[in-house]
């Protein structure tokens, strides 16, 4: 049975905390958290050192149907290209290293396993 979308939401919303804190504990620095445009939202913008991170946060109950990073579709990753060309180019990081990684977070008899997938996919227009 599918849970409320209310639930979803607000394990969604306690995802990026999770997933915001465990890249914080890998030494990450938080840029923004949730930044939004008229293109769309990002979940999580980090430096990783001097490399720009766009993040995208996937959380799922369990297994059941599949690992919560295989939802991140071509589609969605067409739409994360666009916003961070979109950011890079309105706050001047044109140039910078930058790259995108998927942060999963799969939840388990209550509790988080977070799976960290460094360049997780290429830019693509």
């Amino acid at each position: 049975m599918k849970p409320p979308p209310e639930d979803s939401h607000r394990k969604g919303r306690k995802g990026e905390g999770l997933a915001a804190d465990f890249l914080a504990s890998k030494g990450c620095r938080l840029v923004e958290r949730n930044f939004r445009c008229a293109a769309g939202e990002i979940d999580l913008i980090v430096r990783d050192g001097k490399t720009l991170v766009f993040v995208e946060v996937k959380s799922r109950c369990g297994s059941r149907f599949g690992l919560p990073q295989e939802s991140v579709s071509i589609a969605k990753q067409r739409r994360l290209t666009r916003l961070a060309l979109w950011y890079l180019r309105e706050k001047r990081f044109e140039g910078h290293p930058a790259r995108f990684d998927v942060v999963a977070v799969t939840w388990s008899g209550g509790k988080p396993e977070v799976t960290w997938i460094v360049n997780a996919f290429e830019a693509l227009e």
